[in-house]
């Protein structure tokens, strides 16, 4: 039970922008670890799947050992939060993935990767998010997916371009953009939120 303490939550420290993450989870009002080995999963509450480049966090989700490890958290209840290439690994498909590519799953959705182009046509962008109270959220889209299409259980919390880009399923949430690469922790602390709830 996370009811009297503060929720730990760790970040797949593989490749992407973890110091990132971890910086916006403390500021958001968590204890942030890294996770690279699964005896580190298990000492989390939750995990957040960092954007960087969704083939080689998978194979290299394989080659520590953690890729049925996460598979089997989230299978059974642990909150996670991936932002893009975090979101082409939380989803249950992809279209225009690699032929070798792996996944995590868990997440009712089809997300087309490299959707918005590729590094050149990364963009940034002021996006109205559910959940999130006050001004428009800043967004940044690097080599960005965009949800296709997503099942019934799922909330669209955010659209760019007619795109969707950023939903939840109940403890699992997932931004095409990075919400790490800015000054805002709002994105962080839904998720700390959706932590707090899951455990209650």
């Amino acid at each position: 039970m996370i009811t009297n303490r503060t929720p730990r939550i760790g970040v797949l420290a593989l490749q992407g922008d973890v110091r990132e993450h971890i910086g916006a989870l403390v500021a958001a009002g968590a204890d942030a670890a890294r996770v690279r080995r699964p005896h580190e999963l298990d000492d989390v509450d939750a995990l957040v799947i960092p954007g960087g480049e969704s083939t080689t966090i998978g194979k290299l989700l394989v080659t520590f050992g953690l890729l049925e490890p996460v598979r089997k958290r989230v299978r059974d209840g642990m909150p996670a939060f991936g932002s893009c290439a975090g979101m082409i690994l939380l989803a249950d498909r992809v279209l225009d993935g690699a032929a070798d590519q792996v996944g995590i799953g868990g997440f009712d959705m089809t997300v087309r990767r490299n959707a918005f182009g590729r590094q050149v046509d990364s963009w940034e962008g002021d996006l109205d998010v559910a959940g999130l109270d006050g001004e428009p959220l800043h967004a940044v889209f690097i080599r960005a997916p965009w949800v296709e299409e997503c099942g019934s259980g799922v909330d669209v919390l955010a659209r760019a371009a007619d795109r969707i880009v950023a939903v939840r399923q109940g403890p699992l949430l997932a931004t095409a953009f990075h919400p790490e690469l800015t000054d805002d922790a709002r994105v962080h602390a839904l998720f700390v939120s959706i932590v707090k709830e899951h455990a209650d």
